[in-house]
């Protein structure tokens, strides 16, 4: 598992060989109803309405509790079949419009034992309102995320 400390202020990045294909890994992140079990921050529920397979311009809803629950809406901005995946996420409805923007991004590298996993953290977009107090969990998001991928590396590890 490796990141970086030297990441710009609106992106965190964590990375970890995965013993697994692309295809499998890809399988599990693009299935909105397994995101609950690769969650590595413990904030993701259930899935709220449509749990089709994510492509390009897909809308999901996820239910999320971080102390109170609440939903979040998400669009898939990055698609490449096997090697990349995004999604911008915001709040529901008008709140939307004044929270939220970041970027949860994927991108799967084949190399000699399995794929290099990369994800993301992404604030550029955030909204103005609440981007300062987004940017202060950069840390917990590194901690995150680094669990994430051991989630990831575990579901496609029992599953092969």
């Amino acid at each position: 598992m490796t990141d970086s400390m030297n990441d710009p202020p609106d992106t965190v990045a964590v990375e970890q060989i995965i013993a697994a294909p692309p295809e499998a890994i890809f399988a599990l992140l693009t299935d909105p109803a397994r995101h609950r079990d690769i969650d590595g921050s413990g904030t993701v529920r259930d899935v709220k309405g449509d749990s089709a397979r994510l492509e390009l311009g897909r809308v999901f809803g996820m239910s999320m509790r971080l102390g109170i629950p609440y939903s979040m809406v998400s669009t898939v901005v990055e698609y490449e079949e096997n090697r990349l995946l995004a999604w911008q996420t915001r709040g529901p409805g008008c709140i939307g419009k004044r929270v939220g923007g970041r970027i949860w991004r994927y991108v799967l590298e084949p190399v000699e034992g399995g794929t290099l996993v990369r994800e993301t953290w992404d604030i550029t977009h955030e909204s103005a309102i609440t981007k300062p107090l987004v940017r202060r969990g950069r840390n917990d998001a590194r901690k995150n995320m680094a669990a994430t991928l051991r989630r990831i590396e575990g579901i496609v590890a029992a599953s092969s």
